[in-house]
This record gives C-alpha cells, sequence and structure tokens, in this order.
C-alpha cells in the first residue's frame, strides 16, 4: 500500500506527521511505502482546513485514491483519528481491506468573457460575493429563470458542506447519503423592487444551477472550500453534481449524524 501523509505547517501537526511516518517507516516489510506523488491513500494531519488541501492536492487522482484524516486542530469534521490513535491507525493500515465509504462533490463551471472556461470541483461550496456593494445576479435551475438575486452573496454546497459555511448562512444539514446540492441566499435584499425566495433550495442529481452575472466588468469573489480569486470577466456559473466521487478508508468511520452531534452539540451531560 502506498501512502501519501499531507500535513499544515502548525508546529502540533509537523510533530504528529513525523511520527506517524516513523511508525509507518517501522511497516514496510509489511507491505507499506510512502509515494507522495501516486498514493493509494492520503492521509490529511490537521483540521478541516488541512483536508480540504489535501483533496484538491489529489483531486485528478480521485478514482484510486482514499483519504484519511487525523485530527490535530479545533475541528475536525472530516477527521476520524486523533493525534493519540496514531499505533491503531497503523494497525488499521496494515490490514486493510480496501473497503470505503464515499461523498458526493460539486462540478463547477466557470464561464468567463470571451468564452474562456474553467472546471472546478468542489468538496465543500462555492460561494459567490461582490467585492463591493450589492451582487446582482439572475439564477436559473435547468435553463428556465428562478429569481433574480440582490444581495451580499449565494453559496451552493455539497451535503459534507452542508455543516461549514452553509450552515452558518442559514441553510440546511443535508445527509451526504443524498446526491444532493444546496443553493443558500446570503443577506438577500427583499422589498416591492426586488422579490427572492428567501430560504434555502435542495437540488438533485439531475439539476443544473446557473448564476448569470447581469454586470461582468464589476470584480466578483469567488471562493470554493479553502480557496479564493477576483475575476473582473465572470459572466457565469453552472453548478451540478459531479460524477467523481471523494473516498474515505472505512475502518472506522463515524456516522454522519453522530458526526454532527459529536461536532456541533458535544456530548450529553450525566
Amino acid at each position: 500500500m502506498k501512502i501519501a501523509i499531507y500535513r499544515n505547517d502548525v508546529e502540533h501537526s509537523i510533530a504528529t506527521a513525523d511520527e506517524l511516518e516513523e511508525k509507518l517507516a517501522d511497516k514496510q516489510s509489511e507491505g507499506i511505502e510512502f509515494d507522495q506523488k501516486k498514493p493509494d491513500i492520503v492521509i490529511s494531519v490537521g483540521g478541516d482546513g488541512t483536508l480540504l488541501s489535501a483533496f484538491h492536492e489529489y483531486v485528478d487522482q480521485l478514482d484510486t485514491v482514499r483519504f484519511i484524516g487525523v485530527h490535530t486542530g479545533h475541528l475536525g469534521f472530516y477527521a476520524d483519528w486523533q493525534d493519540f490513535e496514531l499505533d491503531d491507525l497503523v494497525d488499521s493500515l496494515v490490514h486493510d481491506s480496501g473497503e470505503s465509504v464515499d461523498y458526493p462533490l460539486l462540478q463547477v463551471d466557470l464561464t468567463f468573457s470571451g468564452d474562456v472556461q474553467q472546471r472546478i470541483l468542489a468538496l465543500n461550496e462555492l460561494v459567490m460575493k461582490r467585492s463591493f456593494g450589492t451582487l446582482a445576479t439572475e439564477v436559473l435551475i435547468n435553463g428556465e429563470l428562478f429569481e433574480r438575486f440582490r444581495g451580499d452573496g449565494l453559496s451552493v454546497a455539497t451535503p459534507t458542506g452542508s455543516t461549514a459555511y452553509n450552515k452558518a448562512i442559514g441553510g440546511a444539514v443535508v445527509t451526504p447519503s443524498l446526491d444532493a446540492m444546496q443553493l443558500t441566499e446570503i443577506g438577500s435584499i427583499n422589498n416591492r423592487v426586488f422579490r427572492t425566495l428567501g430560504s434555502p433550495v435542495i437540488l438533485g442529481d439531475s439539476d443544473v444551477v446557473t448564476l448569470k452575472t447581469v454586470d461582468n466588468t464589476e470584480p466578483v469573489q469567488i471562493a470554493f472550500d479553502s480557496f479564493h480569486f477576483v475575476s473582473k470577466n465572470l459572466e457565469k456559473i453552472d453548478f451540478r453534481i459531479a460524477q467523481q466521487r471523494i473516498k474515505f478508508a472505512k475502518y472506522r468511520h463515524m456516522e454522519f449524524y453522530r458526526r454532527i452531534k459529536t461536532s456541533f452539540i458535544g456530548p450529553e451531560e450525566k
């Protein structure tokens, strides 16, 4: 089994990654080897941001790569292992049976002036905002005008991303057992002139959401997962459920609703 270790630059994560590497090196006679370029398993050491970065680092290898999260940060929603459980993790790797659990991803197609296109895969979400002032955007669902939005911005999230920024802006929590995406408004303006639905919309795997800029001469901020950029010539963005999926090694993968309870509600008081 070929393993890559991906970590952030926090001191505790560096120490944890070094310790994990030492323990794995002792298992090379049992079929463990290191390969940062073409791994079978990517172990992310850090928080959720680190795993998002690891996902994008290996996004072209999703058909063959499984991910594991080792938590050393404040909130590890994607992490199944703690930094003090490295011996158990190494033992699970040595006895790996190839099982995995997979989650849906968001395919995002951006079109710029001059018919220049860019494709992005997002694990959590993509957010569109105006750099200054309000964002004015036409929202189309399956090619038909749904609403004309004006406000701070719009977010389209995956089910796993529904517990991240989407939750903070009032979106619903959606189980990743559904191939779905969620459109959520950010600070929409609703009065006699501007009207929007004003609530999140959950769409299925056959739906396409399109955001069309009303004035593409004004700079627009695009943020996806842990990355962002500003564009002055964005014309539209198309969203759909991607054919690719992210796979996590299923040694003791935490059930979704238990993960939510652990992350946001905490243990029951006795």
